[in-house]
């Protein structure tokens, strides 16, 4: 069998492709702040107005983001998140506290409490035993014939 000449086929590549772009992100986190108006989301991430434009379309063409119309005169639309959009914010906490811890140094900019009313530290989990996860307890199965954990498989 002869190595693959693609890359290595890989979910996380995929979701990169589509929402990697730091703009991208920063709408996820301004929509699941509540903060879902075009006109807030150029002011809270400073984003240009045409590149703002073009990645909430992508992030609705992909069935991220719901774009509803508030007002008709002028025509004004608010994004939501979609439960693929809802499933994206663990992602975004964790990258925020990894940025809390090794770029702030512990200041952070903004706390996300829990309601149990404890500022979230995020933890990933296991979901069958509920051990945190640790690298050391990880082994990789590539699914994808033709592909070792090392890499392409040499015929």
């Amino acid at each position: 069998m002869a190595a693959p000449k693609d890359p290595r086929p890989c979910s996380v590549a995929d979701t990169l492709a589509l929402v990697g772009e730091k703009y991208s992100l920063l709408v996820l986190r301004e929509v699941c702040l509540g903060n879902g108006r075009f006109d807030q989301l150029v002011r809270n991430i400073g984003a240009p107005r045409d590149i703002l434009a073009t990645r909430l379309r992508r992030l609705v063409d992909a069935g991220i983001l719901t774009k509803r119309a508030y007002s008709e005169r002028p025509q004004r639309f608010e994004y939501r998140p979609t439960r693929a959009g809802l499933e994206l914010e663990p992602v975004l906490i964790t990258l925020k506290a990894w940025g809390d811890r090794h770029l702030r140094d512990g200041n952070t900019p903004m706390v996300i409490e829990h309601v149990c009313g404890n500022e979230l530290v995020p933890v990933v989990t296991c979901a069958t035993c509920g051990d945190a996860v640790r690298h050391e307890d990880l082994t990789a199965h590539p699914q994808v014939p033709g592909w070792t954990v090392a890499g392409p498989a040499v015929a």
